[in-house]
């Protein structure tokens, strides 16, 4: 492990909220000193200096909500391929979720998946595990065995527990061992079947819409259980306006509940889906421009917290399909930074806010190390330009699936290096 000196440097802290120039010394897989002018080198280096020449060198990305598709579709995406588009994406730890064929719902599933992982993928990789059995919403999963094998949170993904009692008493359980449970907002009756947000442009295209009041109904719920049983509580997507209220005074009323929104609801809307794309269904549907304006201002201010790359790879064989059959999903580890490059030339918000959600948000609501510019953090670091311009082409991407809607589009934002624990492990620091 090679020490390094990185000078000239575009700091990005999110903790602190600034922008400047500076180096940063690494050593042992940790940062060990920060200069916003001329570096204090230790008599004793004898490592390597790169001059960055200007470009952003930030926290790593920690992406909560990663779909891999092992066990059972591994055709789709695998731990290697998903580790090697993270790294190239500027991310250094996903976090997978369990909606795989079987679910993560046992400890043998579980420390599965964690041993594929250690041996594959590149970035530090954190499993989620099901909160019900098979993600079936009847029976809860052995949620503390399975936080002695390793699982950071809990999650059915998109599969909503439509048993109230059920799922109070999995939230209870889940309080009495402080662990983290991740929700879909969605009330799932008015949700079936839906594949875009209902309005007049899912009339003209004759498609099955849902109301945005299907997740602010799926929210009030949630915070009501909360209110009931103390949990800790993340909602892994907020994509409506109607929803912002509700998470405020949840918020102010001091239970433990923080929200996400995915980078398509913040740089897409319900019109992108055009003449029937299919690479835009993704789920919850694409809402309108005025709730894509909203979510970000809601990052802005604090009220949304996190944003997810939601990566969900489909093959060609579901997404070749008229729009309502089709599966939903999109690739995004590789996309996830030059798509919100275009929330932050847009003016909207500042490289230090973005980063907080991408990065130190994430890591506090884990309990994580990593997420910040700070001496004795993990040296998991991203260096980028955020200017650099290129055509998305989705044949290039690294992850097995190529379901990204962005292609052929226009971005902003180049990866140059990832750093793992000091350690390249994507691009190059010359």
């Amino acid at each position: 492990m090679t020490d390094l000196l990185l000078t000239n440097a575009r700091l990005i802290d999110p903790e602190a909220g600034t922008d400047t120039l500076g180096a940063v010394l690494v050593s042992d897989g940790e940062i060990k000193g920060i200069w916003s002018d001329t570096p204090d080198i230790p008599p004793s280096f004898q490592g390597k200096t790169v001059d960055l020449n200007g470009k952003c060198l930030a926290p790593g990305i920690i992406d909560i909500g990663v779909k891999i598709c092992e066990p059972g579709e591994r055709h789709k995406e695998s731990y290697a391929s998903a580790g090697r588009a993270a790294a190239a994406g500027g991310i250094t730890t996903i976090v997978t979720r369990p909606d795989t064929l079987p679910a993560i719902d046992t400890p043998e599933a579980l420390e599965f998946v964690a041993k594929r992982a250690a041996t594959d993928a590149p970035v530090r990789v954190l499993p989620m595990a099901a909160l019900t059995k098979g993600r079936a919403g009847h029976e809860m999963t052995e949620i503390g065995f399975l936080q002695d094998a390793g699982a950071v949170a809990f999650t059915d993904c998109d599969h909503v527990i439509a048993d109230t009692k059920v799922y109070q008493r999995a939230l209870t359980y889940a309080r009495s061992l402080n662990a983290l449970v991740i929700a879909h907002i969605q009330e799932p009756t008015l949700s079936k079947g839906a594949c875009v947000t209902s309005g007049k442009f899912a009339s003209l295209r004759g498609l099955a819409g849902v109301s945005p009041m299907a997740e602010r109904m799926g929210l009030d719920r949630d915070i009501a259980l909360l209110e009931m049983t103390g949990a800790k509580y993340h909602a892994d997507q907020v994509t409506t306006a109607r929803a912002l209220p509700a998470l405020k005074r949840a918020k102010a009323n001091g239970l433990d509940i923080t929200a996400g929104v995915s980078i398509h609801h913040l740089t897409l809307n319900e019109l992108d889906v055009a003449d029937y794309r299919t690479f835009f269904k993704i789920k919850p549907p694409l809402r309108s421009e005025e709730d894509r304006i909203a979510m970000i201002e809601a990052l802005a201010d604090g009220t949304l917290d996190i944003i997810h790359s939601m990566h969900t790879p489909q093959d060609e064989e579901s997404k070749r399909l008229p729009f309502e059959e089709a599966a939903s999903g999109a690739v995004a580890l590789e996309t996830l930074l030059p798509a919100a490059m275009r929330v932050v030339n847009s003016g909207l918000i500042d490289l230090p806010t973005l980063w907080r959600a991408l990065s130190l948000n994430p890591a506090n609501r884990l309990g994580l190390p990593q997420g910040r510019l700070s001496a004795g953090a993990p040296a998991d670091l991203v260096v980028f330009d955020p200017d650099a311009p290129f055509v998305m082409d989705r044949t290039k991407l690294l992850s097995k699936s190529k379901n990204t809607p962005f292609d052929g589009q226009r971005m902003q934002g180049r990866v140059r290096a990832t750093l793992v624990d000091g350690t390249v492990v994507s691009g190059s620091l010359k």
